[in-house]
């Protein structure tokens, strides 16, 4: 295919380009990217090719003593731009006459036609050239796949289940404040953010999950950091959920549902202060996706997580959970995973509800305790039916499958040192 490419592009075929590019959305949701692809529009109607602190300050915002030398967020939302770009002309634009191609080197648009067309009935060898990006967008299905299929079980079993089925377990002071009353459950499923890596001709290669990179925010502080990755590390708007995460939630949404009250399910990267505030949160997932509301929990509580998130410390008694799920799996050897629950009030009279695990087995598991109306009954007693508390299960398991857990301890939390510790 060649192209060539108009120093100075016709100002209404410019705008008809822009405005299709805009209605298909592949510029996503952020209100930073969506400015500087209009800054870049109007300079290019204009005329001219602006220099690079008056795209950081006109366009991203920045004030005018921002360092181009020192951070590259500049470079880093062109890379980006040009990624998106290149996404509408593998998919809705395949067929475009002309292309919108910002020029290396360059802060402005420029219009390439298409001077040597493929014939129609050649249209669908087109999509050949893009299949270096198809092991990260059979991850994005994959993960979407996995999201629809939860929320699709959610509403067959919330309109399946009987709910005198819940009866007991509704009456249980564990559920009985969220359920009770008019306000919103808000269920907060911990995810995991991942981003991709390109290699020299700007393809993406690789999905990479780095533990101190939890968002696209992060991502983007990491760049100014290190200005040389700026061209390697992609934002592809991509999250992952653990498989145990659906397998929870077939327990607890045929419960929260049967009390005909309104739940919404976000993502723990989703959350923020005013529903913490505000509405009944019930989080299902690892330890190690709590975000936020991990400072609070363990704020009050009599553990502390070691080394890694496989690892809970009382610190009571300085004793070490160590999960052993993380080891390598060996199929016919019987392994011990721990689940963990926090019950405690909110800042408003709301209630929040902790349901994590180490790993999968222990979600599982724990999942199953806190909706069996023998388990609940158990655990209140062992607290004598303190409002605020917390327990630490024990499970085992085989090939991936929980077999059994059982109650290690409980113990009341300390709901003062929560809001008011400066822990958080």
């Amino acid at each position: 295919m060649l192209m060539h490419a108009s120093a100075i592009p016709d100002a209404d075929q410019l705008r008809t380009r822009a405005e299709r590019i805009r209605a298909t959305g592949i510029l996503g949701r952020s209100a930073l990217m969506q400015r500087l692809f209009d800054f870049l529009i109007e300079c290019s109607l204009a005329g001219r090719a602006p220099k690079e602190i008056e795209v950081a300050v006109d366009a991203l915002g920045r004030g005018p003593d921002f360092d181009v030398t020192q951070d590259a967020m500049v470079r880093v939302y062109i890379h980006k731009l040009r990624r998106k770009l290149e996404e509408y002309y593998a998919g809705p634009g395949a067929r475009d006459s002309q292309r919108l191609t910002i020029p290396k080197g360059e802060y402005r648009f420029a219009l390439e036609a298409v001077t040597a067309p493929v014939p129609a009935v050649l249209a669908a060898p087109l999509a050949a050239p893009a299949a270096p990006r198809r092991k990260w967008l059979l991850g994005a299905l994959a993960a979407s796949l996995v999201l629809n299929a939860v929320i699709a079980a959610v509403i067959w079993l919330r309109s399946a289940a009987p709910p005198d089925e819940f009866q007991d377990v509704r009456r249980s002071p564990v559920w009985a404040k969220l359920l009770d009353d008019d306000r919103s459950i808000f269920v907060v499923v911990g995810d995991y953010y991942i981003f991709g890596e390109t290699d020299e001709s700007s393809e993406v290669k690789r999905l990479v999950r780095e533990f101190a990179i939890n968002s696209p925010q992060d991502l983007e502080r990491y760049l100014k950091q290190h200005p040389e990755s700026a061209d390697r590390y992609l934002d592809l708007e991509l999250a992952y959920l653990p498989t145990s995460s659906a397998f929870a939630l077939r327990n607890l949404m045929p419960l929260l549902g049967s009390a005909n009250k309104r739940v919404r399910m976000v993502t723990t990267s989703q959350l923020n202060p005013g529903v913490i505030k505000s509405a009944h949160i019930v989080y299902v997932g690892y330890l190690s996706g709590l975000g936020m509301l991990g400072d609070l929990v363990f704020a009050g509580s009599r553990f502390s997580v070691g080394d890694t998130f496989d690892e809970l410390v009382d610190r009571a008694t300085q004793t070490r959970y160590i999960s052993q799920a993380a080891l390598p799996p060996r199929d016919d050897a019987k392994y011990h995973d721990y689940g963990y629950f926090a019950t405690f009030a909110g800042p408003s009279g709301n209630q929040i509800v902790v349901i994590a695990g180490t790993r999968d087995l222990a979600l599982m598991q724990t999942a199953e305790a806190l909706t069996s109306a023998k388990s609940l009954t158990a655990l209140s007693k062992s607290v004598s039916d303190a409002p605020e508390f917390e327990a630490l299960y024990e499970v085992y398991g085989m090939d991936r499958l929980n077999l059994d857990g059982k109650l290690l301890l409980s113990s009341k939390l300390d709901s003062a040192n929560i809001w008011m510790s400066d822990a958080r």
